[in-house]
C-alpha cells in the first residue's frame, strides 16, 4: 500500500469549509479544488501524495472510522456520537479554534423547579409512577445521550430520534425535553427552553482527526509528516514570540535562569562574545515579563517580533500519531 496517497477529508460547504481552508492556508497548505469547485476532490498545492476529498462533516467522521480517510476536519461532537469507542479508531490531533458549539440537555422554561440532572431524575421517576410512561427525549445525539444519562443515573426515559428541528419537539408534543447542539442558546430560548445547570454534555469544536484504521503506507506517512510539520510550525509561531536583545556591556547575564523563570527557550543557544545578540522564544503572553527581566539584567535594545513559522526537528503531532499506528 506504499503508493497510496494520504486522503484528507474536509467539509464540502459553508462556514466549516471556509474555516478549514483558512486553517490550512495559515500553515502554507492551500486547498486546490478541481473543476472550479464543482468537483468533490482536490489537492494540496505543493505537497505531493495528498488527495483532498470534500464531504459533509458527518461523512468525514464515518470515513475516519472506517479507514477510508487518513486525516479529516470534523466536529468532536460527531466523532463522539458516531464512534462507540473513539480512542480505538481515531486520534484527535489538535483543536482548530472554530466550529464551537455545545451539546446540551434543555427542558421547558415552565419547569421552574427543574434546574439540574438530579431534578430531571425526579421528574422522570414521577412520570413513570403517575402516568405509566417514560420521559421522552428528542435528539439526534442518541449515543451521547445514552452515555450521559447513564452517568447521571437516569434510566426512566425514552429517546425519540429527531429528524427535523429538535428544539420544536416539546411544543409539538412529540417529546418533553431535548438534547441538541447550540452555539449561543438563542434558538432554545426562542422555543421557551432552558439548559440545565449541569446539562452541558460536550463542549465541541472542529478538530483535525487522524484515522487509526487507514492503511498508512510510506507515501501517506511521508505526506503526513509534511502536513503536520507545517501545522505544528504555524501553531508554534502563532503562540510564541521572539525576543531579541544585545548583551550587557559587561557581557555578564544569567540567561539560563531568566529563560527558565519565564518559560523561554534559547533556540540558537547562548550568544558568544561581548557583541553577541540574545535570541529567546517565549509564550506570547509572557513577552512583557521576559523583556522587563532582560532590561533589569542589563540587556540592551530589547525587541519583540512575531514569527511566521517555527520549524523544529521534533514533530509532536506526527510522533503522537505514529506511535499509535
Amino acid at each position: 500500500m506504499s503508493d497510496q496517497p494520504l486522503v484528507l477529508a474536509v467539509p464540502s460547504k459553508g462556514r466549516l469549509q471556509e474555516n478549514a481552508s483558512a486553517f490550512f492556508s495559515r500553515a502554507g497548505l492551500r486547498l486546490v479544488q478541481k473543476a472550479g469547485g464543482r468537483e468533490y476532490r482536490g489537492t494540496l498545492a505543493g505537497v505531493p501524495g495528498v488527495e483532498v476529498r470534500y464531504l459533509s462533516a458527518s461523512e468525514i467522521a464515518g470515513q475516519l472510522a472506517s479507514g477510508a480517510a487518513h486525516l479529516g476536519v470534523t466536529g468532536e461532537d460527531l466523532i463522539r456520537e458516531t464512534l462507540p469507542d473513539p480512542s480505538a479508531s481515531v486520534e484527535l490531533l489538535t483543536p482548530l479554534g472554530f466550529g464551537h458549539a455545545s451539546v446540551v440537555v434543555a427542558v421547558p422554561q415552565a419547569w421552574i423547579d427543574v434546574r439540574a440532572m438530579s431534578d430531571l431524575d425526579e421528574v422522570a421517576s414521577e412520570m413513570r409512577l403517575r402516568q405509566g410512561r417514560r420521559l421522552r427525549i428528542a435528539t439526534k445525539y442518541v449515543n451521547l445521550t445514552r452515555r450521559f444519562f447513564a452517568e447521571a443515573g437516569i434510566a426512566d426515559y425514552r429517546i425519540v430520534e429527531s429528524l427535523g428541528a429538535t428544539e420544536g419537539a416539546p411544543a409539538s408534543g412529540s417529546a418533553e425535553i431535548i438534547v441538541d447542539i447550540t452555539t449561543t442558546g438563542t434558538t432554545l430560548a426562542a422555543n421557551a427552553l432552558k439548559i440545565l445547570d449541569d446539562g452541558v454534555m460536550l463542549r465541541s469544536e472542529a478538530n483535525l482527526v487522524a484515522s487509526l484504521k487507514a492503511q498508512w503506507g510510506e507515501t501517506a506517512r511521508g505526506a503526513l509528516r509534511t502536513v503536520l510539520g507545517r501545522i505544528a510550525a504555524e501553531e508554534r509561531a502563532r503562540t510564541t514570540r521572539e525576543v531579541r536583545a544585545g548583551l550587557p556591556e559587561s557581557g555578564a547575564i544569567d540567561l539560563a535562569s531568566i529563560a527558565a523563570l519565564h518559560e523561554a527557550e534559547l533556540p540558537y543557544g547562548a550568544p558568544r562574545g561581548p557583541d553577541g545578540e540574545i535570541v529567546l522564544r517565549c509564550p506570547a503572553d509572557g513577552v512583557f515579563d521576559l523583556s522587563d527581566a532582560l532590561v533589569q539584567a542589563g540587556a540592551r535594545a530589547v525587541t519583540v517580533r512575531r514569527i511566521d513559522y517555527a520549524f523544529q526537528a521534533e514533530n509532536p503531532l506526527a510522533e503522537r500519531l505514529l506511535a499509535r499506528l
